[in-house]
């Protein structure tokens, strides 16, 4: 147990919660991390479709990232007011079922979902494809290093936000710094060398054009692009883990990612641009990343370099963090209204929403395993469920301001009206652009997603319906139950069950399935044991019932009886007293036959209203 409490930490009491709250210096890395560590792999995307055009495409990068840019700004504005509505977590699947109604909230859930548990197994995935391209020789460990990475951030998730928070603070600033210094060092000579610095290192020289720009290769590169921005919800979603002033922190953390991010994009951008750097074929031998050409460019391949890189793979690795800090609050929130199983909203030891955490990382060890650890194939489907989120929340937020009242209220339907069409018209594009690219998987996971929360909605309701009770306690029919008591042989078990059996009503079965035709031996049994000392006391005597096995089934023939006696006492209630030998060791358990587990399940199972199954255990 000290083993457990010291790698997943000390249970926290509920009134311990207001500590586990976090600011904006920890909300960086905790909500931050998928978007700032798309800038890592959003320009990659939309630079490899630029391939075929050469050193022409380069230049087609700055207009995109601006579009982006620009988008991203739009997305920022809508969720900070989103914050200032829901100051207790404000998600597309909440402001989309408080507004716009069951099924676009459903929507909303599904694409979120997906959206999480890809970027989960993606990043993952990606930084550790970052490290084996810089040691070779780990590539036959892919997916154990992946599955090493998935156990990791679950060890540090499950301890709780604030810990998760500190625990990932030294790579998160660190990959950051790394990008703002190459950046600032690259743009400063940018400018010194009036647009045409010379490079530290010689990036690979671009490739002969063999094709010619067109509009639909730049909606393309555009639908690419737009994996970067995805985690922008992340802060919205998480708005309660933040300390006092709530809002306020969630904004400032909100606000440091994106301007972190544009600054990235844009930056990136400017770079490639000025030192005439591509993208370069995955499949090629000499391949190298956009992030791994421009730090080679701007600073040479000295120690910043390697420390660069370093701080790109570890945070690739650990940007499924985000999916670990909000797909619990998502399904959290599902499961509050009934449409995902109740076990959800459960806190655990650590005031995490344990059971989130452990749907993700089954899922997510399920990509990883399936695809062999390479899920390259799956980052086009990413920005659909981001840009669908997106445009729900911000087209719930418009309803959500035209139902109040005072002012300023059309001036805010106006920001989150502009940033709808806008991530609408982006969720066009990227889905016409990426349908044959695996947008369609998309298509055909998020309606059977919504068809399996509105089948849970369904069990929960008709649940609701059979067990409510709105009138007084009903006093007829208060007869004492007929009780059935299954016995091997006579034993301190058997005795246990039988006093406890007689002392609940007069109307005892003992039944004896007689499996090993030792009947006259346990007839003799009985009446030494049972019969005579119950006779003495004038007791009512229990019945002894055999039940003839000569296939010797034990467990079956009870059933039998159970289910004859309640069908022939309809006014009756049945109780089961089941005798159990509880073992002192886990290991001691296969040492001893498990029949009893075995007739509760089949009881269980056949039973209805009537019948009553009761654990009767001898400890040893």
């Amino acid at each position: 147990m000290q083993l457990f409490d010291f790698l997943v930490g000390k249970p926290l009491a509920t009134s311990e919660e207001r500590a586990e709250h976090i600011g904006p210096v920890a909300g960086i890395p905790v909500f931050g991390l998928d978007a700032l560590s798309s800038a890592a792999y959003g320009p990659e995307a939309a630079l490899t479709l630029l391939i075929p055009l050469g050193l022409a495409g380069v230049a087609h990068v700055i207009p995109i990232s601006v579009a982006i840019i620009i988008l991203l700004a739009i997305v920022y504005f809508s969720y900070c007011q989103t914050i200032d509505a829901y100051p207790n977590g404000g998600g597309s699947y909440t402001v989309a079922s408080e507004n716009l109604g069951e099924l676009p909230g459903l929507l909303a859930a599904a694409a979120l979902m997906i959206d999480y548990i890809l970027n989960s197994a993606v990043g993952i995935s990606a930084g550790v494809g970052a490290l084996v391209s810089a040691f070779p020789a780990l590539q036959p460990h892919l997916l154990a290093l992946c599955l090493i990475i998935l156990a990791i951030l679950t060890l540090v998730n499950v301890r709780g936000t604030k810990d998760t928070g500190v625990a990932l603070m030294l790579p998160t600033y660190m990959f950051v710094a790394t990008l703002v210094i190459m950046i600032s060092v690259g743009v400063v000579r940018t400018v010194a060398a009036h647009g045409h610095p010379t490079p530290v290192a010689i990036p690979p020289k671009l490739p002969a054009a063999t094709a010619a720009v067109s509009l639909w290769l730049l909606l393309k590169v555009f639908a690419s692009g737009c994996t970067a921005m995805t985690g922008v919800e992340a802060v919205s979603n998480g708005v309660a883990a933040f300390r006092e002033p709530t809002q306020r922190n969630a904004k400032r953390t909100l606000t440091t990612i994106i301007v972190l991010l544009m600054f990235f994009l844009g930056g990136i951008a400017v770079l490639c641009k000025a030192y005439h750097i591509g993208a370069t074929d995955p499949t090629s031998r000499g391949y190298q990343s956009i992030l791994s050409q421009l730090i080679a460019a701007v600073m040479g391949h000295g120690w910043f370099y390697y420390a660069g890189i370093s701080s790109i793979v570890i945070v690739l690795a650990l940007s499924a963090n985000t999916s670990f800090a909000d797909f619990p609050r998502l399904t959290r929130a599902i499961a509050m209204g009934d449409y995902l199983p109740h076990v959800f909203k459960v806190r655990g030891r650590r005031l995490m929403y344990s059971h989130g955490i452990v749907a993700l990382v089954g899922f997510t060890a399920a990509l990883l395993i399936i695809f062999g650890g390479v899920t390259d194939r799956l980052i086009p489907l990413f920005a659909i469920g981001a840009f669908l989120a997106f445009t729900l929340s911000q087209a719930g937020m418009v309803v959500h301001w035209y139902r109040q009242t005072g002012p300023g209220r059309y001036h805010r339907m106006i920001v989150n009206g502009v940033g709808a069409t806008a991530t609408g018209i982006t969720l066009i594009v990227v889905l016409v652009a990426k349908f044959l690219d695996g947008a369609w998987i998309t298509a055909l996971l998020i309606p059977a997603l919504i068809v399996l929360m509105l089948a849970v909605k369904r069990h929960y309701q008709g649940v609701n319906r059979e067990i409510d009770c709105s009138h007084p306690m009903h006093l007829d029919n208060m007869a004492e139950p007929i009780i059935v008591v299954p016995m091997d042989r006579w034993s301190k078990i058997s005795e246990k069950a039988l006093r406890f059996a007689m002392k609940v009503s007069d109307q005892v079965q003992v039944v004896h399935v007689d499996a090993e035709e030792m009947r006259e031996q346990v007839e003799a049994m009985w009446q030494h044991n049972v019969v005579g000392p119950v006779r003495l006391t004038g007791l009512s005597e229990p019945k002894l019932i055999f039940c003839p096995s000569p296939y010797r089934f034990v467990v079956m023939p009870l059933v039998n009886h159970v289910m004859k006696l309640e069908a022939a006492n309809p006014g009756r209630q049945i109780a089961v007293l089941i005798p159990e030998l509880v073992v002192k060791h886990w290991w001691q358990t296969p040492l001893h036959n498990q029949r009893a587990q075995l007739l509760k399940l089949l009881l269980l199972l056949r039973g209805n209203q009537r019948m009553v199954v009761i654990n009767i255990p001898w400890y040893l």
